[in-house]
């Protein structure tokens, strides 16, 4: 399965957390019920009844199917350590930046033929605090896999292709077939 991009940026600012996540589906629920201010929004929030938010708490289940575990755990991790997870946002978009690597098929704006044509590349790059503010503000505000790809290939299509405005000035990349991709603070 290809990595997403969001996931990607997700993971990166989780490695700012100084605590581990609760490890038990009742600490899970817990601290849920706690963030969303009631066992019903966590019911909601979770896709399950209010009823067995209620049996997690109270310690009377114990062990969530598989896939309703991974939905506590995203949404757990989703709200762990929030300041910490908005100092490390900041930082990026503000004078770290981040690092993407990826393996996608790499393309310009070109006759076919020319060495311009799409082929696949590993490319690991360093992209400055604004790409980063970029990719962090379309991810809060929802956006799409699709969307966030598009910002990811302008970042790198300056700050690689471009070599940030020194080279290849009307050059357009093309972003496709991702392989792989890891995103780094």
């Amino acid at each position: 399965m290809v990595d997403q991009l969001g996931d990607s940026l997700d993971r990166a600012v989780e490695q700012a957390f100084t605590r581990p996540i609760p490890k038990s589906a009742q600490a899970q629920m817990k601290y849920l019920v706690k963030q969303l201010k009631g066992t019903k929004a966590a019911a909601q929030a979770l896709g399950v009844s209010q009823r067995t938010v209620e049996r997690y708490v109270a310690g009377k289940l114990k062990r969530p199917r598989k896939d309703l575990a991974g939905r506590i755990e995203r949404e757990v991790r989703k709200r762990w350590q929030p300041q910490l997870r908005a100092r490390a946002k900041k930082k990026a978009a503000s004078t770290d930046g981040i690092v993407v690597s990826t393996r996608a098929r790499f393309g310009f704006t070109a006759a076919p033929g020319t060495t311009d044509d799409a082929r696949v590349r590993h490319i690991t790059q360093a992209l400055s605090p604004r790409w980063a503010e970029r990719l962090f503000d379309a991810r809060d505000q929802g956006a799409t896999e699709r969307q966030l790809l598009n910002i990811a290939a302008q970042g790198l299509g300056e700050m690689y292709f471009r070599d940030n405005g020194r080279r290849a000035h009307d050059l357009q990349v093309e972003f496709t077939d991702v392989e792989e991709i890891d995103i780094s603070l």
